[in-house]
């Protein structure tokens, strides 16, 4: 009591009287803490004690890397060096995220990957599939839309939108997922690894604008997208642990690989092992890409050193075509059995007419993509006039209906037994 009044105590930590909590306990001196100071480090330290043990639970999720490529092998036929190089990283880039204190001081730096080779063979697929696996937020953007910030396109942080978007602005979830980068050595600066003397807003300022977000950064992005303005609100999104995978065809650069292994086959003693990959195709010369061989393409050296992990996809021959025909889980040939099967009429494919399809693509020189473009075409005029012809229950497509790009269709009750393939029956 205090001039006939009470003195009450208060919590050292939250200031609250006793009158507002159920108990205050005094410590030495004239220190105090109330209960509910009491139950909430109870509860930090219950969290901290059980912290490694759901660290090491995570970990355990990651898929092994043969794991993530026997997954790989379910929808890409082929590629499989860079189906392993792919594996390996992804599955220390997630370590890497979930093991947190488990690192005890060492800092592991974040590996990117760099995708080379010709269109249609299978780059964005890769890219795609690893998403799945990981199920984690996946965005696709294009470096052909980019410009330096300030100027007409879109900034570098578009990408980051895009993945806000793919994870539902679930900013936690986005911070784990993948960002694809697709043709990227078309911002190659001009004149290649000679510095441009005008300004060079869409190649090399690009490439300077990508620097910092695949390292490291806290990029605020708008929350619709869309230019900049001091009006619009932001979101923040930390891209230390999103995993940015760049590909493109980089059509030439199988010259300059050819132009420096040449050069060091003219001096000195050679190996069997060296004339051997002096004799390889040019297409194949991509394997033995190195750094500076993409700086003299154009890439500056800075956004080189960022994507440490190179893995080249190889071309497709048509056996490799025949093969994306059939056996993916998502093959062409059983996407058009499905559709129609849905009409009640089963669907067939002779092996001359796979392999037709297959020396048509190649013709084309778009890859796989070409494929669908030619079964497209073919089909046409059966899924026409299917829908509306109840009795057709047996499409048969062979080589010649494939050159033609016609299925000469026929009413079942005309058919023969031995009816000829390109038709139905």
């Amino acid at each position: 009591m205090v001039d006939g009044r009470r003195r009450y105590r208060y919590c050292s930590f939250c200031h609250r009287s006793e009158l507002e909590v159920s108990r205050i306990i005094a410590g030495p001196g004239s220190v105090s803490i109330c209960d509910e100071c009491v139950d909430l480090c109870k509860e930090i330290l219950e969290k901290d004690i059980s912290a490694a043990p759901l660290e090491q639970a995570f970990l355990e999720r990651i898929p092994l890397p043969k794991t993530i490529y026997e997954q790989l092998d379910h929808y890409v036929v082929g590629q499989d060096r860079a189906k392993k190089i792919l594996s390996v990283a992804v599955y220390n880039h997630y370590k890497r995220t979930m093991a947190g204190s488990l690192l005890e001081g060492v800092e592991l730096q974040k590996s990117n990957i760099l995708l080379i080779g010709p269109t249609g063979c299978g780059k964005t697929l890769l890219a795609r599939t690893l998403a799945q696996i990981l199920d984690v937020p996946f965005a696709i953007g294009d470096a052909t839309v980019l410009t330096e910030a300030g100027y007409v396109g879109e900034d570098v942080e578009s990408l980051l939108v895009s993945l806000l978007q793919a994870a539902n602005y679930d900013v936690a979830r986005a911070e784990k997922g993948i960002i694809y980068i697709d043709e990227i050595d078309k911002i190659a600066r001009k004149g290649g690894d000679v510095p441009s003397a005008n300004r060079d807003v869409s190649g090399e300022g690009v490439q300077q604008g990508l620097l910092k977000m695949l390292e490291s950064t806290v990029a605020k992005v708008p929350r619709k997208g869309g230019p900049k303005n001091p009006f619009q609100q932001y979101i923040e999104i930390d891209t230390s642990n999103i995993l940015f995978i760049c590909g493109g065809a980089f059509d030439g650069l199988e010259e300059i690989i050819d132009k420096r292994v040449g050069e060091r086959r003219r001096v000195g003693f050679r190996s069997d092992q060296e004339r051997a990959q002096e004799d390889l195709p040019l297409e194949n010369l991509l394997h033995q890409v190195i750094p500076d061989d993409l700086i003299k393409y154009g890439l500056i050296p800075e956004l080189v050193g960022r994507l440490p992990v190179m893995a080249c996809v190889d071309s497709l021959d048509e056996e490799m075509l025949v093969r994306i025909l059939t056996e993916p889980k998502n093959a062409l040939f059983k996407q058009y059995q499905k559709l129609f099967a849905l009409d009640k009429v089963e669907l067939v494919f002779t092996p001359e007419a796979l392999a037709e399809v297959a020396r048509e693509a190649l013709k084309l020189k778009t890859g796989a993509r070409a494929l669908r473009g030619i079964i497209e075409e073919t089909l046409l005029e059966a899924m026409y006039e299917i829908p509306s012809r109840k009795s057709l229950q047996r499409c048969v497509i062979d080589a010649e209906a494939i050159r033609s790009r016609r299925v000469n269709l026929q009413e079942a009750e005309t058919a023969s037994p031995t009816q000829e393939a390109g038709s139905t029956e």
